[in-house]
């Protein structure tokens, strides 16, 4: 029995790539965060002008600053969780999508690799562009499966579809044999 990556991974299956979101999905977190480390400097400025007569100690302020950077760590941590947690999971057997929103919202997608039919790539606008992520649009027969904000989704498209090759699957979901490739031959030569 091989080693287990992840929960729900059968006995049989073998992971073959891994993958994040880009981390701009945590660009909201950033912004919170670092607004949350100016409150301890500008409770600390705030005291300096409301008693300019009894002025804060450097106590204060190394005490405040560093209760920011605990209160930034705590506004963070939500938009941290959501990236690392949320992973792509491509196995020999399947395709797994697990998103996480939040600390209690966990989303999973599990579709079998022969049930792709084309894997597309967008990149669009100047932020994607210059930061190097895009839309990832996996089509199959019951519809597409879109994975937002990955991380060079140019790569990830051929990786994907090396994968696909890998296991004897191509992107149209048609595999050519040894027969058709023999009657095209002979359709060719008539022509």
């Amino acid at each position: 029995m091989s080693e287990k990556y992840f929960e729900g991974q059968f006995d049989d299956e073998e992971v073959l790539y891994v993958f994040h979101k880009h981390p701009i999905v945590m660009r909201r977190g950033l912004i919170f965060g670092s607004a949350a480390m100016l409150a301890g400097p500008l409770y600390v400025l705030a005291l300096t002008f409301l008693h300019p007569d009894n002025p804060p100690s450097m106590n204060l302020f190394f005490l405040s600053l560093a209760a920011s950077f605990v209160l930034a760590a705590i506004v963070f941590m939500p938009w941290w969780i959501s990236w690392h947690f949320s992973v792509f999971v491509i196995t020999d057997q399947r395709l797994i999508q697990i998103t996480q929103k939040g600390l209690f919202h966990r989303g999973v997608v599990d579709m079998s690799l022969g049930q792709v039919q084309m894997v597309n790539y967008e990149i669009s606008g100047l932020e994607q562009t210059l930061l190097g992520f895009g839309t990832i649009t996996l089509q199959t027969f019951v519809g597409d499966l879109v994975l937002h904000e990955v991380h060079h989704p140019d790569r990830m498209q051929k990786r994907i579809l090396g994968i696909l090759r890998e296991q004897g699957i191509t992107a149209n979901g048609y595999t050519p044999d040894v027969n058709d490739a023999a009657a095209m031959d002979g359709e060719e030569s008539e022509a």
